[in-house]
């Protein structure tokens, strides 16, 4: 798995032209089920605008998917879609819905609009970088427990959950590359009495080590 860049929430936009008005919506999804069930929820939403154009890019099988709903030929999925395209972004779906306004923008007109608002709805969501990260399960002591926080310390480490049983279970994520360090720390600091199962991987937002 190599990092890449998605969106950070889901983000909205207003545009108006010509008193057309676009409206823009964006959001992270992972599958192109999700992504077709966002288009559908904003259809639905929108079901008396003249349009509901969309675009997404998703990891999963290199999927590209976009539509200009009806919009000439070029001026309205696309544009969108190169949005996504030109911030490097995937694993996400735009959809830009018009209420036409009586007025025709032309060609130009409206790649303008459509990318704008597509745009602003990529900004208002905010882009992040997801990053590999492996999971693993931590059984300690509970005296050893207290030494944790220091072992811990300088490692891109996302803490999932810590459950007070017989002993002490950590559910954490680590940024790939760096645990055979921390696994080698941990057994040395418990005598090799720490219980360390790895869960599974995952992709999630870079986590600064604390300094």
């Amino acid at each position: 798995m190599e990092l890449y860049v998605t969106l950070g929430k889901d983000g909205e936009s207003y545009l108006e032209v010509k008193r057309s008005e676009f409206l823009g919506y964006a959001s992270h999804v992972t599958t192109e089920k999700d992504a077709r069930a966002f288009v559908d929820k904003i259809r639905k939403k929108h079901a008396d605008a003249r349009h509901n154009v969309y675009a997404y890019i998703l990891s999963e099988n290199n999927i590209i998917r976009y539509s200009d709903d009806g919009e000439p030929q070029g001026t309205a999925g696309l544009p969108v879609l190169d949005i996504l395209r030109k911030g490097g972004i995937t694993d996400a779906v735009i959809v830009v819905t018009r209420y036409f306004g009586g007025t025709l923008l032309g060609t130009g007109g409206l790649v303008h609009a459509y990318s704008s608002a597509a745009k602003e709805a990529v900004e208002d969501a905010g882009k992040i970088t997801l990053v590999p990260y492996e999971e693993y399960r931590l059984t300690v002591s509970y005296p050893f427990f207290q030494k944790i926080p220091i072992l811990f310390k300088g490692y891109p480490i996302i803490i999932d959950s810590t459950e007070f049983e017989a002993e002490v279970v950590i559910t954490l994520a680590i940024k790939s590359g760096h645990f055979d360090r921390l696994a080698t720390a941990l057994k040395d600091a418990s005598s090799g009495k720490a219980k360390i199962e790895k869960l599974g991987t995952r992709m999630d937002a870079e986590s600064l080590p604390e300094t």
